[in-house]
């Protein structure tokens, strides 16, 4: 029997893109490093230790307009909210949706709200002891969650 898995079209350019945003994110990383550290080590000794990084330096030396390009950063008003610390505060959860309903002898009641996610089900016996309006037979076919039905 053959094999039936789908090959990905194009694995080498995943890869690349892959490996591309791996090098973007050490050449940040080294960015950083590169911004705190101070040292004393010949330019030629650290192009020696670091090779893979080199190409990466020299780019620097020679546009040095870039490096301070790469030090300003625009942002929109959602970035420096975040940044100042001016986002709103969470509000608490709400609880339940209740809505006042008045019944025959009954005192005070609160009904919760049913918004059309859940049906909720009322025995028999409980709405006969709430002296509720007479009910109008329905049928009707309850697939529950478990996937059982009645």
């Amino acid at each position: 029997m053959p094999n039936l898995k789908p090959s990905i079209p194009y694995p080498l350019r995943r890869d690349n893109e892959r490996r591309h945003k791996q090098d973007n994110e050490q050449i940040k990383k080294f960015y950083e490093i590169f911004k705190d550290m101070s040292f004393e080590i010949s330019f030629t000794d650290a192009l020696i230790l670091m090779p893979k990084f080199a190409s990466t330096l020299k780019a620097l030396i020679v546009n040095k307009e870039k490096l301070s390009e790469m030090a300003r950063t625009p942002m929109n008003e959602h970035c420096s909210a975040v940044i100042l610390n001016k986002l709103p505060k969470k509000l608490g959860d709400p609880g339940k949706f209740l809505i006042p309903c008045e019944f025959p002898g009954m005192g005070e009641c609160l009904a919760l709200a049913d918004l059309g996610a859940s049906i909720n089900l009322m025995p028999f016996s409980v709405w006969k002891e709430l002296a509720l309006p007479e009910l109008t037979p329905t049928c009707m076919t309850l697939e529950l969650a478990d996937r059982s039905v009645s």
